[in-house]
């Protein structure tokens, strides 16, 4: 029986990833993070969402460590997200270490769970500028993770060479655009849907949608060409 555990956050890029994952795998388990985020609504999300769903089981562990030792906008809330980035050229939204951490977490659930892969919806095409999105990141801890415990494992990521329109495409290929529009989360102010228009996450999701509404035959081609290559 193929078992897969996908990284769940809740927002549009891991249920995307969650959505195609149950058809291609018999099992799917999806782990969801809570490290004292500032949108800490994306877990009752997560939760709505993997039980309407009706994946194999969708497990909620406590991180808060990450959150004591993390400083960013998504961890303090008297930190206001800008949309300028810090002297570092990373947006102050960046939480250090948060994917290092998740995969590992993820990578023990699978060992535990005898599942094959750990999919998670990080992307390098059409991102924040994060380093740990990175394919070379997700490279590197797969080769970490299979020398440390000692056995196979596969870190998918579905979307790592996919642009936001592409994305948007992905799930009305699957079925579920309107889903994945109105009923997820990637706000980085904790609002459900198209959000609140102003965050740096709000912003790529919107244009995203438009670019895909507006060229759904040519994206969807560029989509359907990208999905044969890999």
């Amino acid at each position: 029986m193929a078992k897969a555990v996908v990284v769940f956050s809740g927002g549009q890029d891991s249920t995307t990833c969650l959505i195609q994952a149950m058809g291609q795998y018999d099992e799917v388990h999806a782990i969801t993070f809570d490290y004292g985020q500032r949108h800490r609504q994306e877990i009752e999300i997560a939760a709505q969402l993997a039980s309407e769903l009706g994946i194999a089981s969708h497990k909620v562990l406590d991180v808060g460590l990450l959150n004591e030792l993390a400083i960013s906008a998504l961890t303090r809330d008297n930190i206001p997200v800008s949309n300028e980035l810090m002297d570092n050229g990373l947006p102050n939204t960046f939480v250090p270490g948060r994917n290092i951490l998740f995969l590992t977490l993820a990578g023990i659930y699978a060992y535990q769970l005898g599942a094959e892969a750990v999919i998670t919806g990080v992307c390098e095409t059409d991102f924040s500028g994060y380093p740990d999105c990175r394919n070379d990141f997700v490279k590197a801890m797969e080769s970490a993770l299979i020398q440390g415990m000692d056995r196979p494992l596969q870190l998918i990521t579905p979307l790592m060479w996919l642009n936001k329109a592409e994305t948007w495409a992905l799930a009305d290929k699957l079925g579920q655009l309107e889903r994945v529009r109105h009923h997820t989360l990637t706000c980085y102010n904790g609002l459900v849907g198209d959000g609140c228009g102003d965050c740096p996450a709000c912003r790529l999701r919107r244009q995203g949608l438009e670019d895909y509404l507006n060229n759904q035959t040519s994206v969807m081609q560029s989509l359907e060409q990208k999905c044969s290559e890999q």
